[in-house]
């Protein structure tokens, strides 16, 4: 393959690169010139084009053949990734007076579009640290807590445990099978061996790892609430969707059996309920959050129940709509100078009574992510399920609507604060106007996606 072919190939990667050069040129400069803003947003927002141009002409390569590969499922992927973190830079406007912010955040993109186009345990394993190691560093920088930097440590321990287990797993994979290719993982689901099925546990515990999986989730509400709240949207969004559709394509369409069986089902089921069990409990929005993104994991690591053809569609709609829904609600949060007082749930009652649209902003997300139809998240929710059933696991299906329907309490209380309270929370400013653009945006997304679920659903 020639030079101009890895180009195209890699046009989101090389454009994202660019954006990181340029704010690298721009942190040297005489006198250190503004603009870190607009070269990070176009640096995305052109990646985003790419992507999307890569996808709509069916653009198919191997630039570097075995190791990376690009086809329209991969350019889906990334579209949908960079298209949520073009939504994050907007809601981040506040966050660049940390220089370090824009050009760690593209960083960690570009692992993010490395891992959707890995075919190799190597090249994933790059991707994965490259996605990881920057969020590491932005939780430490979002320093606006004392327990922020016990937070980061947490986060980068259990961060590096989950590596650890991956490369565990994948030395296991390459002893059994004598190659690195992603391919061996699904014959090794399928190997009656205690190797192979030794390595896929290891392999899906890192998954569970990273996704915030019961019982693998303590970083998150400690790392979710320590940060701003623009790291905390980049966490709960791009990094989920990334981890998750890395999953899918490590998985491939192969049917699961046991006991790999059990696993996908067992411990997303208990991130199910335990998710929403703690969320109710929760003082913190952001910490609810976390909670509740503990408990979204559960939902699309069911999908792998399903039939291997449906599980890109459903974990990427799903990722879509998640990821629209949680920005939504950050973007039109009212702001306070002081960190904790922003996120704690009681200063938001009575904000009908002060700031409509952003009360009904939260509200449309609390509703969609409680899967309250005619919603997106309905639509989302619905389609996990319907596959799960569809592949005649009926009792995890039963077990996962019971468990799902006890979210229902804590994003009422959020609306019910909103709404009906009699009381006031404390004077807050309302959010800049970026990030009102941001969440009108979110907002058209969202109905856009209730009304024709099926237009997206096509595309994948």
């Amino acid at each position: 393959m020639n030079a101009q072919e890895i180009l195209i190939a890699m046009l989101p990667e090389h454009l994202l690169l660019a954006g990181i050069v340029l704010l690298l040129c721009l942190e040297i400069a005489p006198g250190r010139a503004r603009g870190a803003f607009a070269i990070s947003l176009l640096a995305v927002a052109s990646a985003t084009v790419a992507a999307i141009w890569l996808f709509a002409i069916g653009y198919a390569a191997e630039p570097f053949a075995g190791q990376y590969s690009v086809d329209p499922v991969a350019s889906l992927g990334k579209a949908i990734v960079l298209a949520l973190a073009v939504l994050v830079l907007l809601i981040s406007r506040g966050e660049l007076t940390q220089r370090a912010f824009p050009v760690l955040l593209l960083s960690s993109l570009y692992g993010v579009c490395l891992l959707l186009s890995s075919d190799t345990f190597l090249t994933l394993f790059l991707g994965l640290e490259l996605m990881s190691l920057p969020v590491y560093v932005l939780v430490l920088l979002a320093f606006r807590r004392p327990e922020s930097a016990e937070a980061a440590l947490k986060y980068l321990v259990l961060g590096g445990t989950a590596s650890a287990t991956l490369l565990m797993g994948v030395s296991l994979l390459y002893g059994a099978s004598g190659s690195l290719s992603l391919d061996v993982f699904a014959e090794a689901i399928e190997s009656p061996g205690t190797m192979a099925g030794v390595a896929v546990a290891l392999v899906v515990v890192s998954f569970f790892l990273k996704a915030a999986i019961v019982p693998f989730h303590a970083w998150a509400p400690d790392a979710y609430e320590a940060a701003t709240v623009p790291v905390t949207a980049y966490m709960s969004t791009i990094v989920k969707a990334g981890v998750l559709l890395a999953a899918v394509r490590v998985f491939g369409g192969v049917p699961l059996s046991s006991p790999t069986t059990e696993l996908v089902a067992l411990l997303p089921l208990l991130s199910i309920v335990w998710g929403n069990l703690a969320a109710m409990r929760q003082q913190s929005f952001r910490r609810m959050i976390a909670y509740s993104s503990i408990a979204h994991a559960g939902y699309l690591f069911y999908a792998f129940l399903g039939d291997g053809a449906g599980r890109f569609q459903a974990v990427a709609f799903y990722v879509l709509v998640y990821g629209l829904m949680n920005i939504l609600a950050f973007a039109v949060l009212p702001q306070n100078a002081d960190d904790a007082a922003r996120d704690r749930l009681d200063n938001l009652k009575g904000l009908f009574r002060r700031d409509r649209f952003a009360a009904l902003m939260i509200a449309i997300a609390m509703l969609s992510l409680a899967g309250i139809p005619p919603f997106p998240g309905f639509v989302a929710k619905f389609l996990i399920f319907k596959n799960v059933f569809a592949a005649g696991y009926t009792l995890y299906a039963v077990l996962g609507l019971v468990g799902s329907y006890l979210g229902i309490y804590f994003y009422l209380r959020v609306i019910q604060y909103l709404f009906m309270s009699t009381e006031e929370g404390a004077p807050q400013q309302p959010p800049e106007r970026l990030a009102l653009g941001a969440g009108f945006i979110c907002l058209v997304a969202s109905i856009l996606l209730a009304v024709f679920p099926g237009w997206v659903l096509g595309l994948s």
